[in-house]
């Protein structure tokens, strides 16, 4: 489900001439993030304090431990792994002077799909597992809100690369296959937790801590550098209350 919400956002560059306005881009970017926080919170971290109460270990304890390792994770592929943010004119992490520069951008989004598709493996990997904290309705409602989210991203995407010279065809093909490590994850993690069960709550904290570092790291900043910083604070009110009323009506 978010990549066809990520493909669905890359489409746009086939219907958008213009691309999109700087107060959109910033209700996107917050958007994004409110939807990011609002889901490690209530569809990640309160389910792993509630099954890691059924352990022997303390739950605290082993909550943060696995938040703390998702920071670490995505700290170190955003350290390593060559990319360039859509407000910036120099590359991230290792250099490689090969890429272009739309690969490099595919590259940024590609690092906020990775947590997006651990979180998603983790939520369907517990409710299959029968632990109460989460549902399967919860872990669609999850799946449903990153696919929202991942709409914009999609754009956020491929729209510069139209405007930088890529043809709409290629620019719509990065930025779709900018989505695609996201299944890849769900079904790695939910493989890994199948064989792995008491590591559930781990897996739920590390990939809050992953989705807290991009939103932290990348997000927020790009959406309150600049004019209409307001704007994007609109946006991740909206982001956080729509995966607040998903987990609501659906968990």
């Amino acid at each position: 489900m978010p990549l066809v919400g990520t493909m669905l956002g890359s489409g746009s560059v086939f219907f958008l001439r213009d691309g999109i306005s700087a107060r959109l881009e910033k209700l996107l970017l917050g958007f994004a993030s409110g939807v990011m926080i609002s889901s490690s919170f209530f569809a990640l971290l309160i389910p792993a304090l509630e099954i890691s109460q059924e352990s022997t270990g303390v739950p605290y304890i082993t909550v943060s431990i696995g938040f703390l390792f998702g920071i670490a994770f995505l700290l170190l592929l955003d350290s390593y792994t060559p990319h360039l943010h859509l407000d910036s004119n120099e590359s991230e992490g290792i250099k490689a002077k090969r890429l272009s520069k739309s690969t490099l951008i595919c590259f940024a989004i590609v690092l906020h799909n990775i947590p997006e598709g651990i979180a998603v493996g983790a939520s369907y990997a517990a409710s299959g597992l029968g632990h109460g904290a989460i549902s399967l309705d919860s872990a669609l409602a999850l799946s449903l809100a990153i696919a929202i989210q991942n709409l914009p991203e999609g754009a956020i995407v491929a729209l510069p690369m139209v405007k930088d010279g890529e043809s709409r065809m290629r620019a719509f093909v990065l930025g779709s296959l900018s989505g695609a490590v996201e299944p890849i994850a769900t079904l790695s993690v939910m493989l890994f937790a199948s064989f792995a069960a008491p590591l559930l709550p781990h897996l739920l904290s590390f990939a809050a801590g992953a989705m807290i570092y991009v939103v932290v790291e990348e997000l927020i900043p790009e959406s309150q550098s600049g004019k209409h910083s307001n704007i994007a604070t609109v946006g991740v009110a909206i982001g956080f209350v729509l995966m607040l009323v998903l987990e609501s009506a659906l968990g």
